[in-house]
């Protein structure tokens, strides 16, 4: 059970449920107490619960148009594993498009042989507005 594919599969999960509309179903991949950091270090939030509730809220204020991923890399050690990629979305929000890009940053612990995300940040968090062509 300590195969980087079932980490990449709870993230692979993760990721769909809130590209499909559905963020409650992240809940499945997360444990009790996640530990979300917002970009920049800048304040926390703890719970399973809040953590949903952040992609449920975005959810409400944005229509997703493109989101890739690249670079995913899961590294394993005893029962914790760190898994980061690359992404780019695309989102319109407000009447406006943005593109976002940044590095995913999330540390899973293996809890009773199921892969949980414990503790998640973006790095290089950079959006800008989409200019029409």
């Amino acid at each position: 059970m300590h195969q980087p594919e079932h980490v990449k599969a709870t993230l692979g999960r993760i990721n769909q449920a809130w590209l499909e509309g559905t963020p409650d179903a992240i809940g499945d991949g997360v444990a009790d107490e996640v530990v979300m950091v917002f970009p920049g270090f800048g304040g926390s939030i703890r719970g399973r619960e809040a953590f949903v509730a952040t992609f449920r809220e975005f959810l409400k204020q944005a229509s997703i148009r493109d989101f890739t991923e690249a670079d995913l890399r899961v590294d394993i050690a005893g029962n914790t594993a760190v898994a980061t990629y690359r992404f780019e979305m695309v989102y319109e929000r407000g009447g406006g498009r943005y593109r976002s890009t940044g590095r995913d940053f999330l540390i899973f612990e293996n809890q009773a042989g199921k892969w949980l995300a414990v503790w998640r940040t973006m790095l290089d968090l950079a959006e800008e507005p989409v200019r029409e062509i």
